[in-house]
């Protein structure tokens, strides 16, 4: 009977093992239920980056939390999510050696993130964050298709998906 005891004690140790589930550890304090996203800057040349990026972390921000989200800075607002695009660049990555033209091509966007309460106290802070996103050309000009816009659309839902990551989970 003893030896049954000292089994199950040593059974009951064991299962507190001292791992814990990833992503449970939140860095927004508990009085933020509403966060203001404005339309982030774009401090670049390229076309709507900013509406592309801020529509994937509203999205992003809405499916995976419980938070209002409103679309300006509001006094109503617990905290402001700001961003701002700071540089896209496209480079050549391959290129066809039958005919010299560019087969793969890499699309990298850089731009500062702040989330900050309503009194200005910062929650959250990345100025140096980097995404990138690689794509091919269609080497037959009968099936060409420009591949830019949906690498610029995946880069923007890994984008979002790390930033409200980065924000919510302790890490």
């Amino acid at each position: 009977m003893k030896k049954l005891t000292v089994v199950a004690i040593l059974l009951l140790l064991s299962t507190g093992c001292g791992y814990h589930t990833a992503g449970k550890a939140v860095k927004i304090p508990t009085d933020v239920h509403t966060i203001a996203i404005p339309t982030f800057v774009n401090a670049t040349q390229s076309y709507r980056i900013e509406q592309i990026l801020t529509a994937a972390v509203v999205k992003e921000l809405t499916s995976r939390t419980n938070y209002r989200v409103v679309n300006s800075s509001s006094p109503e607002a617990d905290a402001t999510l700001h961003g701002t695009v700071v540089s896209t660049q496209i480079y050549g990555l391959t290129y066809d050696p039958t005919n010299g033209r560019q087969s793969s091509a890499e699309v990298v966007v850089s731009a500062r993130v702040s989330l900050v309460d309503r009194n200005g106290k910062s929650l959250f802070d990345n100025p140096n964050y980097y995404f990138r996103e690689q794509y091919e050309f269609s080497l037959d000009p009968s099936t060409f298709f420009r591949e830019e816009s949906p690498a610029v659309d995946r880069l923007s839902q890994d984008f979002a998906r790390t930033l409200v990551s980065a924000i919510l989970e302790n890490y």
